[in-house]
């Protein structure tokens, strides 16, 4: 899976760079598909667990089965997003300063820093090294963390272009599931102690 995402995020970049009319335009090109391809990844590694809890079936677990790889894939993603952002930097500092500000460098930054963590935690013995609790606080923090910047990142862009409120939407609906899959367990897990 990581290699495929590899191989569609190299392919797309190059494409973008083919194609642009300058080296600015694909940079911005790159920024554009890489948010939302980090977005699609995200969603799905967000949702594994939930859905798995809310509504178990063959897809559910398969999808559970492959989320390090959503999660590691998203991390490849969002890299190549950091990459382009950089190179619009250096190449377009004018414009890339009319497009941002240090609120969103620092908040991104957090995200950054979030997404390394995770992604180096995402091996076998990471839980077992660091202890169970530490490393689900870091990762439920980061996923959280995560999903509110893609919010504020495509919510502060619904004025512009009302399309990215259908990615808001889905971000909505992720974030009422996941809560929604927590309350199950706890309720579950009451259930269980009660009879016990």
């Amino acid at each position: 899976m990581l290699l495929l995402t590899a191989l569609a995020l190299s392919a797309g970049s190059a494409l973008a760079l083919a194609r642009a009319p300058d080296l600015t335009e694909a940079l911005r090109w790159i920024i554009r598909g890489t948010a939302r391809t980090s977005l699609a990844l995200f969603l799905l590694a967000f949702l594994a667990a939930p859905l798995q809890t809310l509504w178990p079936s063959v897809a559910a677990t398969g999808l559970l089965r492959v989320r390090r790889w959503l999660g590691l894939s998203f991390a490849l993603s969002h890299a190549v997003h950091g990459v382009a952002i950089i190179g619009l930097a250096q190449h377009a500092p004018a414009l890339f300063w009319t497009l941002t500000n240090p609120g969103s460098i620092v908040s991104g930054g957090m995200a950054y820093g979030f997404i390394l963590l995770m992604a180096a935690t995402s091996w076998n013995g990471a839980a077992r090294w660091r202890g169970g609790r530490p490393w689900r606080a870091l990762h439920r923090t980061g996923l959280w963390f995560l999903w509110i910047s893609f919010a504020v990142a495509f919510g502060k862009r619904v004025p512009v272009d009302p399309l990215y409120g259908v990615a808001l939407g889905l971000l909505a609906v992720a974030g009422l599931l996941r809560l929604a899959a927590f309350c199950t367990k706890r309720r579950r897990k009451a259930e269980i102690l009660a009879q016990g």
